[in-house]
């Protein structure tokens, strides 16, 4: 896997499928039970990441203020449309919202085109 940024090469995997676990990428908190890799990100624009749910974490109820894309790479995730297994490809359009959680743990790409607003709990 090969991130470097700003070197005129894009970053690339051969097989998001088939991604080692990425142990010695930074991972960082981003909510309680998951992780973030930042793959590129802008203040207020389109960012990237994949995000690391441990069995049974889950994110708040969050409305999209731009399209959100969610490739689920390994495990599964749960939302208001039902269990999304490796292999799904879900857009989400500016307006949407719903909340995700995890039973078993899963692994995520995601790209937003702007940030989401969380919905006070």
């Amino acid at each position: 896997m090969d991130n470097v940024r700003g070197n005129g090469r894009p970053m690339e995997w051969e097989n998001v499928f088939q991604l080692p676990d990425l142990a010695g990428s930074q991972w960082e908190y981003f909510r309680a039970g998951i992780e973030i890799h930042r793959l590129y990100e802008s203040d207020g624009g389109p960012s990237a990441a994949l995000l690391r749910y441990a069995p049974g974490a889950s994110l708040q109820r969050h409305i999209h203020r731009g399209h959100e894309h969610i490739l689920v790479l390994r495990g599964s995730q749960i939302d208001d449309a039902g269990e999304h297994s490796a292999g799904a490809l879900l857009v989400y359009v500016p307006g949407t919202s719903h909340a995700i959680n995890s039973p078993n743990g899963c692994t995520v790409l995601i790209i937003w085109e702007r940030p989401v607003e969380f919905v006070p709990v």
